[in-house]
């Protein structure tokens, strides 16, 4: 089970909701933003090393966090250095080993944000409550589709007390579940914890469980298909 999860817009939370997914889906997470990881790395081979044939895509999986992660490195000498062609087979390698895993996409419509999702079964795509990043998660939902990463669900991310749910579902044919902005998430996140472990009864934390939820179903048509 490979699930991509992708935004339009950077800035969006995109980074948060895959780490968030990955703790409830007992799945590793590989950080795919080659060029502004956003993901706690530490020390040991990443992805760069990884895309540049200098480290297994196993070896660099990090087993020592709440969530398992494949961190990316943060220099762009390590982000050229790498054949980002290879992300699809590392991933795949992944898979094998540990089941699931989700790959935080990088922003945008370059070629890395399309090898993310080309590896992908499915995806989930993050965006905010504004005219602007729903445009960019239009475009982001046209190529999932036309690289066959189905779209699970959307992650209305940051959102007030009263969320366009209905809006955003019309506009992108899947289903919505909005998380309400809250400090509790970035203050975990900085830590590398899913919210569920600072504040397991919060409504950030419920939210983020719906969404796993919302996901599953696609995720487990899509696998045994494949």
């Amino acid at each position: 089970m490979i699930l991509a999860v992708a935004g339009g817009k950077g800035g969006v939370g995109k980074s948060t909701v895959a780490l968030e997914l990955g703790a409830r889906l007992d799945a590793v997470v590989v950080d795919a933003d080659l060029a502004m990881a956003d993901l706690a790395a530490g020390r040991g081979p990443d992805l760069h090393d990884v895309l540049a044939g200098r480290a297994d895509p196993l070896e660099a999986v990090r087993e020592d966090g709440l969530v398992r992660l494949l961190p990316c490195g943060r220099t762009l000498a390590g982000a050229r250095a790498g054949d980002v062609t290879r992300l699809v087979a590392a991933v795949e390698t992944v898979e094998e080993t540990y089941g699931s895993v989700v790959v935080d996409c990088p922003a945008g419509m370059a070629a890395d944000v399309g090898m993310g999702l080309l590896a992908a079964d499915c995806s989930v795509l993050v965006t905010a409550p504004r005219e602007f990043a729903l445009a960019d998660a239009l475009r982001t939902r046209a190529l999932a589709r036309e690289l066959d990463a189905g779209l699970a669900a959307v992650a209305l991310n940051r959102t007030d007390e009263d969320p366009p749910t209905a809006e955003v579902r019309r506009a992108l044919g899947a289903p919505v579940v909005a998380i309400p902005d809250d400090d509790r998430v970035r203050r975990a996140h900085r830590h590398g914890s899913p919210v569920s472990e600072i504040a397991p009864e919060s409504r950030p934390a419920k939210r983020f469980e719906k969404l796993a939820e919302e996901s599953r179903p696609a995720l487990d048509s899509r696998s045994s298909v494949r």
